[in-house]
């Protein structure tokens, strides 16, 4: 058996063993991952954050495309590194169901032609069209567009599924909702004052009902193709609320 003696020399062997491997300084560590989730109006959501391409799109989405400031108010980016490009979504929590669904942006830039901005809900399970029911800003693609926005209830390529329309250039806040109810949701898009800019009503067949929803957001590039400009892009979002029934 080892004698304490023993037992002590070899302990100073390995720590001076140790001592003399030489360790990674702080700038060479990898950069810790970005947060799973974040606070924004009173919610709890999760950041979606892939290395290989996924939906929508297919996109790279990345944690830290998203951010909410000292404000409280949501930031989602569109960014580049390298040749590779990333979006940004995040999932709520909670299960809502019917009400009122209402988001508030600051100040909407002209949105480059791949750009799409999603606000919306979904269930990874595929009943009722994955109960997705959508407002976006986005042109599909097409530079020649002279619309930039839709309502629309899934299947969005059944008849009389969903409305396009034009967002007009306003400096301030817009405000955008849907409220949902049995047999109809009804869509409505306002200046932050106010004003009516847009309003459009589905009624039938294909309203889902509730069950497993979540509320969505998310800054996306059509078909995973980068901004046709070759800029970045940031989107600010103020609030969320529902209200239920």
């Amino acid at each position: 058996m080892p004698t304490r003696r023993h037992r002590t020399i070899a302990v100073a062997l390995a720590g001076a063993l140790l001592a003399a491997i030489p360790m990674p300084s702080a700038a060479a560590r990898p950069a810790p991952a970005g947060p799973s989730t974040i606070s924004f109006s009173g919610m709890t959501w999760e950041v979606k954050a892939y290395n290989r391409k996924i939906g929508p799109g297919p996109n790279f989405f990345a944690a830290e495309n998203v951010s909410v400031d000292p404000s409280g108010r949501l930031h989602l980016r569109i960014s580049q590194s390298g040749r590779k490009w990333t979006v940004a979504e995040v999932i709520g929590r909670e299960s809502l169901g019917y009400g009122t669904y209402t988001w508030r942006l600051a100040a909407v830039p002209e949105l480059d032609p791949n750009v799409v901005l999603g606000l919306f809900t979904w269930n990874d399970a595929p009943d009722f069209a994955h109960r997705e029911i959508d407002i976006e800003l986005a042109k599909w693609g097409n530079a020649a567009d002279p619309t930039n926005a839709q309502y629309v209830v899934q299947p969005w390529d059944a008849p009389d599924h969903d409305l396009r329309w034009t967002l007009p250039p306003i400096q301030g806040s817009t405000i955008h909702s849907f409220t949902w109810a049995a047999g109809r949701v009804d869509f409505r898009s306002t200046t932050g004052g106010g004003d009516l800019l847009t309003a459009w009503s589905y009624v039938g067949a294909d309203v889902p009902e509730p069950g497993g929803e979540n509320p969505r957001m998310n800054l996306w590039l059509y078909r995973g193709s980068a901004p046709q400009d070759g800029q970045p892009v940031e989107i600010v979002i103020e609030s969320f609320s529902h209200t239920a029934p």
